[in-house]
This record gives structure tokens, C-alpha cells and sequence, in this order.
């Protein structure tokens, strides 16, 4: 859009970028359970397994950013009329965020053997102070500048100086939870423990700003 003013003509653009980068993180939860006629073998068998799932996610080292533990339930079942309390479940569940992706398959595959332990994920994304974020503002404003530059020229002026910048939003496109999104690949089960193949799913970011330019006289 180009209007005139008192002072000088302006030109209104708005700069946008897209790009596709591969992900640095992956995040997936594993969940052990427990349940027994007796409360206290319920929490002991929970605390027990709990530990051994600790234990294997320590076991790799740096290619673990982050292990945080979420929701603890512990409740009874409760069976006929006077409500008489038949067995204890429990659960605790933990997220685990790995950034080497050449272990992720065969540790998710080492949960899942465990007792009682279900595994959900992975999911792929980018750190939230991730350079990529900041390259795509930039790109952005790159793509604002060259179009006002474009408008300028086909009116026989020229960009003269920023006016205003705002950033309209920047966000990492949410995707559809499919079969390529968790990232499953297949398994391969030869003589030896399974392989989980798994293929990182990139990310789609995108940034856009609007931006209004004073340009020179056009030479309409």
C-alpha cells in the first residue's frame, strides 16, 4: 500500500519468511504402573520401577537434556455395592527430552521392555531460544525491505527511511499428529534386540512484520 503525506510519500509492506529446519530436541513420556490388593506393594512396586526407569535414562549421559517427572496417581478400586476396596493402582510418568538422536530409538525401545511401562512420542521441535527463531526475524525484515524497495522502483522512487516496524507474530507451525509426525519409522528385528528406526521430523517456522517505509518523490 502506498499513500501520500504532508511530509513525504509512505509506503506500507509486510515482510514474511518460511522455512523448514530439522528439529533439536525430542521429547517423549514414559509411564510405569503398579497394582496390588495391598497399598503399600503398590507404592513399593511403583517406587521400585520408577527407579529402574530412572536408572536406564541416566545411563545415557549427555544425550539427555532433560528428565522431568510429572503426574503421580495413586487410587483405589473400589468393587461392589459397599464400595470395598479390591486393589491399588498406581502410576508416575516422565518426560524425557533427548538431543542425540542416534540413541532415541533404542532408549524408548529399553522403556518399553520394562515392567508395567508404557511409552508414548516422540515429538520433535526446536528450543524455544533456538538461533533459527531469530534468523527467520531477520529474514523477514529482509523480505519487507525488498518489497518496498520493488514498490518504490516501479513508481520511479526510492527508499528513503523506516518509518515503523511491527512484529505481526512468529511461531513454529503446529503439525498434524500422524504416523510421519511421531516419526515412527519401522522396526527391524533381526537375531539380535529390535531397532527402532526413527526419522526426525522438520520443523516449519515462519515470521512476518509489517513495515512503513518513506520513499522519495515518484516520478509518476
Amino acid at each position: 500500500m502506498v499513500r501520500g503525506m504532508a511530509q513525504a510519500p509512505i509506503v506500507a509492506v509486510r515482510g514474511e519468511v518460511v522455512r523448514e529446519v530439522p528439529p533439536e530436541i525430542a521429547r517423549f513420556s514414559v509411564t510405569v504402573s503398579a497394582r496390588h490388593a495391598d497399598r503399600q506393594t503398590t507404592l513399593t512396586r511403583l517406587a521400585a520401577r520408577a527407579d529402574a526407569i530412572r536408572d536406564i535414562i541416566d545411563g545415557y549421559g549427555p544425550a539427555i537434556e532433560r528428565r522431568e517427572t510429572g503426574a503421580l496417581r495413586v487410587h483405589p478400586e473400589r468393587k461392589g455395592p459397599r464400595e470395598r476396596i479390591a486393589a491399588y493402582h498406581g502410576s508416575v510418568s516422565t518426560t524425557v527430552t533427548v538431543v542425540d538422536f542416534t540413541v532415541l530409538g533404542e532408549l524408548m525401545l529399553r522403556l518399553a521392555d520394562q515392567e508395567q511401562t508404557s511409552v508414548a512420542g516422540p515429538w520433535w521441535a526446536l528450543r524455544p531460544n533456538s538461533p533459527v527463531h531469530r534468523e527467520a526475524r531477520r529474514a523477514a525484515i529482509d523480505d519487507a525491505l525488498e518489497r518496498a524497495r520493488e514498490y518504490a522502483d516501479a513508481l520511479g522512487a526510492r527508499v528513503t527511511a523506516l518509518v515503523e516496524l511491527a512484529d505481526s507474530g512468529m511461531a513454529q507451525q503446529p503439525v498434524a499428529m500422524t504416523r510421519a509426525a511421531y516419526g515412527f519409522g519401522g522396526m527391524e528385528v533381526t537375531g539380535g534386540p529390535p531397532q527402532l528406526n526413527l526419522d526426525p521430523q522438520p520443523q516449519t517456522v515462519y515470521a512476518h512484520i509489517e513495515a512503513r517505509f518513506t520513499i522519495s518523490e515518484p516520478e509518476l
